[in-house]
């Protein structure tokens, strides 16, 4: 019998001040039982929580929801045998915990190495680095507080950290204090992040995407290896195929690969709480099929990998090494070349990715089609177009990849 989620407000009885308490409810053969998360708030505001754009105090709000949320339907998951009772005996008795953020830290480290997140763990790891030399003996989550985390922030600047790092540093670690609230190390009044307390800074946009012309100078270039002619190739591959990473270019196999498009998960979000992923489908260019017929190994079986950067059953350390190896290799050569055909821009393969999304906005293209090509899921007006767009269409906008060949 299927067990069932869902963050709710209580709306039986309202408060003194016209709130309500939000609960988690858990649903088990037609029975309900409701567990407080230690918030109330209005109807008005529950709404706004998930809302299509929730602003920042909001936001915070959804993703503590969503890790209680989370937290209950991993332990139901794990559970050989649903009863209420065994689900309250470890939702509600993993009272005792570290008060310690850098025991959590550790703790999530060493879950996510545990589920082969390897490249988010190195992040977190990272983040647990410069918090322990900006604050080296234990830090207790009480301790972290807006004034705390300001004090932080100026610290790293002064270290030569620029905001992008900042910003990354201190996500990990309202993440961590996220969990805390979860487990009960920190309370709700405490919280050290959100309106009026702290807000973690943004990172400066800078625009990195190449015009149509310098797309078309970096596919015309002569190339005088393999290797940066492979190099060239993966990276105008990438651009092509809806600006897709080179982690999620070593892990296509040919059972990806239809006859005029590419379907996959990224990697960066098959493992997340996103429900019912969709698939980003990429139509295959004349280009990107030779591309694959120049590179791709033989024989072309289904669970064969197709460009050979990846080979079965590596670890996820290996594979991440494997990745970063091609990464580099890529950006390595395509630097080259571009500095060659007088483009005067830091090209690496995130250009690839946002010279997609740029070139596709100048030439008209829908923003909700970009970002479905893209794999934006947390765009709700993104998800009412998922299924508008037709194969036609999408060859349409592939097309205007290339679009220089037509001048």
């Amino acid at each position: 019998m299927l067990t069932t989620t869902a963050i709710i407000l209580d709306t039986r009885r309202a408060k003194q001040d016209g709130s309500y308490p939000v609960k988690l409810r858990i649903t088990y053969q037609r029975k309900r039982k409701y567990y407080s998360t230690g918030f109330d708030l209005t109807e008005e505001d529950f709404q706004k929580v998930y809302g299509s754009r929730p602003r920042q105090e909001f936001k915070e709000l959804q993703l503590r929801f969503n890790t209680l949320e989370k937290r209950a339907a991993d332990i139901i998951k794990d559970l050989p045998e649903f009863t209420f009772g065994a689900f309250e005996k470890k939702y509600l008795g993993q009272t005792q915990v570290e008060q310690d953020v850098y025991s959590l830290y550790d703790h999530y480290i060493k879950m996510l190495s545990k589920e082969g997140r390897v490249g988010t763990a190195s992040s977190y790891s990272c983040s647990l680095k410069s918090l322990k030399s900006f604050h080296a003996r234990k830090l207790y989550f009480d301790k972290v507080t807006p004034e705390l985390l300001k004090e932080y922030e100026r610290w790293m600047v002064a270290e030569g950290n620029s905001l992008t790092t900042v910003g990354i540093y201190l996500r990990a670690l309202r993440t961590i204090c996220n969990l805390g609230i979860e487990k009960g190390a920190i309370d709700m009044q405490a919280y050290p992040f959100g309106k009026r307390k702290y807000q973690i800074p943004a990172g400066r946009n800078i625009k990195k995407a190449l015009t149509l012309d310098d797309i078309k100078k970096i596919m015309d270039f002569q190339a005088q290896s393999d290797t940066e002619c492979w190099s060239r190739d993966l990276w105008i591959f990438s651009y092509l195929c809806n600006g897709i990473n080179i982690k999620d270019v070593a892990r296509l196999k040919y059972s990806n690969i239809g006859k005029d498009k590419i379907t996959f998960i990224r990697a960066k979000t098959e493992r997340t709480s996103i429900k019912n992923l969709k698939p980003i489908v990429a139509m295959l260019t004349p280009e990107a099929l030779q591309i694959i017929s120049r590179w791709g190994k033989s024989p072309a079986l289904p669970e064969a990998y197709v460009f050979g950067i990846l080979a079965d059953g590596v670890t996820p350390e290996r594979e991440r090494a494997l990745v970063q190896q091609a990464t580099k290799t890529i950006n390595k050569y395509v630097k080259k070349i571009a500095t060659s055909v007088g483009i005067d821009k830091d090209v690496t393969t995130y250009t690839a990715r946002h010279s997609f999304s740029t070139i596709l906005k100048r030439s008209g293209a829908p923003i909700e089609f970009i970002s479905e090509s893209l794999g934006h899921h947390d765009l709700k007006t993104t998800e009412h177009y998922l299924d508008s767009f037709e194969d036609d269409v999408k060859k349409h906008y592939a097309g205007l990849l290339t679009n220089f060949q037509k001048k």
